[in-house]
């Protein structure tokens, strides 16, 4: 909004012409969200708490120490973290980006699917809301029509093949059903990986505002030719603009940590898990870099495989690999206080950033 119009006005009004820089409107992308996050926080956490009464409903088979210590906390804490990055964004970003727009609304759509399943379990007091099919379907679509949009714009052949990270040149083609296959599972999968990790207040925000601040950077790279040519990554002409939204992700991240902090005054629930996650997933997949989502992402993958070995050796063995999944859980049973391994998570979540970071120079 305010790149079209100072657009308009270059020439005549002193300054305009910074709106043309994407650095700058990607720091006033982090401030908006975050002023956004602080102004209305305490209405949306009182309209939240007033509303539901008892908040989210505590699983009885998690952790005991739960049923104690969180229960009460209002959830749907992301439509706080939704609202700050759809106004800050759609402020400061260039609405004509088509890659804005796919990213935009991909993460809507997956906070939309996350909003009813924290309705449904809000109004029926227990932690089963939308069933894992309906789930699991609805997210496929919306991810379906994410990469296929992705695909219409990307430049070929990177709109059907995978970039290999650490090579500059090797690209897997994969064709386009089968690279849309593969790219509904990066977007689902990271939606879901985000969603487990969730369990302890501040675990899941701080890791994903360090993926996120990844990717802005990411973005920012392979959609400048000059410096996409210098680090030998593959050029992605409009990509650039996607730094303006992980902008915005990073300060709605850091407002929303203000009241999830131990003790959290607010879970941001699936609302925000899921559509965090299916941003993430997106962003990933139109910047080309998948697979180092999978390293930056790693602590999310940590999570979400652990759930898979524990479900996998449960029901082949009738064993379990770990004392509770996911892995957080795991460790909380082995007597680890919640701030130790939140603040653990949230290291291995730098170190992990900055390998992926590595695979644009290592090459």
């Amino acid at each position: 909004m305010l790149y079209e119009l100072m657009m308009s006005l270059k020439g005549s009004v002193p300054g305009a012409n910074l709106f043309s820089y994407i650095t700058f409107r990607a720091g006033g992308a982090v401030m908006t969200a975050l002023i956004i996050s602080f102004i209305l926080g305490p209405w949306v956490i009182d309209n939240l708490r007033m509303r539901q009464g008892k908040g989210q409903p505590i699983r009885e088979d998690g952790p005991q120490s739960h049923l104690v210590t969180k229960v009460g906390t209002p959830t749907m804490g992301g439509l706080l973290i939704l609202l700050a990055v759809m106004a800050s964004t759609l402020l400061w970003g260039d609405l004509s980006n088509p890659y804005l727009w796919i990213v935009l609304l991909t993460t809507l759509g997956f906070g939309l699917v996350g909003f009813a399943d924290d309705f449904l379990k809000v109004r029926g007091g227990s932690s089963a809301g939308v069933s894992g099919r309906v789930k699991i379907v609805l997210e496929a679509i919306i991810a379906l029509v994410a990469v296929l949009a992705i695909s219409t714009i990307l430049p070929q052949p990177l709109a059907t093949s995978y970039a290999i990270p650490f090579f500059k040149d090797v690209l897997l083609p994969f064709g386009l059903p089968l690279f849309v296959l593969a790219g509904m599972f990066v977007i689902v999968g990271s939606s879901n990986a985000v969603n487990l990790t969730d369990g302890l207040d501040g675990l899941a925000i701080v890791p994903m505002m360090i993926a996120s601040a990844s990717f802005g950077l990411i973005a920012y790279l392979v959609g400048h030719a000059i410096f996409a040519n210098y680090l030998q990554v593959h050029f992605v002409p409009g990509a650039g603009e996607l730094a303006v939204l992980c902008a915005a992700l990073i300060g709605a991240g850091l407002g929303f940590l203000w009241y999830n902090a131990p003790p959290a005054m607010v879970f941001m629930g699936d609302t925000g898990s899921l559509a965090l996650g299916g941003a993430l997933g997106a962003i990933a997949v139109a910047t080309k870099h998948e697979i180092v989502l999978a390293i930056i992402g790693g602590l999310f993958v940590l999570e979400a495989v652990s759930v898979i070995v524990q479900v996998a050796s449960f029901k082949l063995t009738g064993r379990r690999v770990f004392a509770m999944a996911p892995l957080h859980h795991h460790f909380e049973q082995r007597g680890w206080a919640e701030s130790t391994i939140v603040i653990r998570f949230w290291i291995i979540s730098v170190v992990l950033a900055l390998i992926g970071l590595a695979t644009l120079k290592l090459r």
